[in-house]
């Protein structure tokens, strides 16, 4: 009787050498390939949380950290603080968060210690058009134009010991006079009004210069005074509130007995609160958070562009500031 392989056999017999083992080769590479894709993926999902991008894993609470003077231009690093955006960039990418379907509330977190008016009202409006929940928590220090721009927000809590307060408005000018006579330095200016030298430091204010000059500082003042009361209404004691518009620096405690607060406690509790206010389900400690990168990346304050950059700033004479 002749012999008949299996059909097992048979298929054994076609192969070609080798061929199972380059099935085998298949399957591992494809699985390789697999597992690298996914790992990519975690990384990517971590690197896009970092980064601000979207969440891809449901509600978090976005976290902005804003630290450092409140300035229009970017603020280099230095070797006593770390960099920071301008406030047009600041508000551009506040305004973002706004627009992200993953982010259920915002949490603002605080430590400076003011800066220019107009820096301070540009972040301001962009906290006050964001529609939804907001929180701000004071770190250590958020006086003055720091303060200002936490108003609008739903709740605000700070550090029992951080410093706040500082409700007003402030203009430097520097009379240099005496110094320029010692050295034999002088100034000639050619001008179209009197007061077009303003600020000079090559001689002192007038009483007329410093009336005018009270005059800008005191409408500012009204508008910091007047946004603080309609932002924080029945929250506040005006009693107390009144007694500390001499523009002093108050601690956390302080601010709760006035009203400047809701709250004193730690990041976690802001944390929590915002995810509270905006209704985000979370398991475990705290909820997810998604951290929003507003820092600045420029030379350092001893670069030659660094030294440039604050000489043009001081160049006027003067400036405006909430601190």
């Amino acid at each position: 009787m002749e012999y008949q392989p299996m059909a097992e056999e048979r298929r054994a017999g076609n192969r070609r050498p080798g061929e199972g083992k380059e099935r085998n080769y298949g399957l591992y590479a494809a699985i390789v390939f697999l597992s690298l894709g996914l790992v990519f993926l975690m990384v990517f999902g971590l690197f896009s949380l970092a980064s601000g991008a979207a969440n891809p894993f449901g509600k978090c609470v976005a976290v902005v950290e804003i630290n450092g003077e409140i300035t229009t231009t970017d603020t280099a690093p230095s070797l006593f603080s770390e960099g920071m955006s301008g406030s047009y960039e600041i508000s551009k990418r506040i305004e973002a968060v706004g627009r992200r379907d993953d982010v259920g509330a915002v949490l603002f977190v605080i430590n400076s210690p003011g800066g220019s008016i107009v820096a301070s009202d540009e972040i301001y409006r962009a906290v006050d058009g964001l529609e939804k929940p907001r929180v701000a928590y004071f770190r250590e220090v958020a006086a003055s134009g720091a303060y200002y721009i936490a108003t609008p927000v739903d709740y605000i809590i700070s550090e029992p010991n951080a410093l706040t307060g500082s409700i007003g408005v402030i203009m430097t000018t520097y009379d240099a006079s005496g110094l320029f006579e010692k050295i034999g330095v002088g100034e000639n200016n050619i001008q179209s009004g009197a007061m077009k030298d303003v600020g000079t430091p090559f001689r002192n204010l007038t009483e007329g210069e410093k009336a005018v000059l009270d005059g800008i500082v005191q409408q500012a003042f009204q508008q910091f005074n007047s946004t603080v009361i309609g932002n924080r209404g029945a929250r506040l004691d005006r009693a107390k509130y009144d007694e500390i518009l001499d523009a002093r620096v108050i601690t956390g405690r302080t601010a709760l007995d006035v009203g400047l607060v809701d709250a004193v406690g730690s990041r976690d509790d802001a944390i929590r609160k915002a995810a509270e206010l905006g209704g985000i389900e979370y398991g475990g400690d705290l909820p997810p958070v998604c951290e929003i990168d507003v820092s600045g990346v420029q030379p350092g304050l001893l670069s030659v562009s660094g030294l440039l950059r604050e000489l043009t700033a001081r160049e006027s004479g003067y400036s405006l500031e909430y601190r």
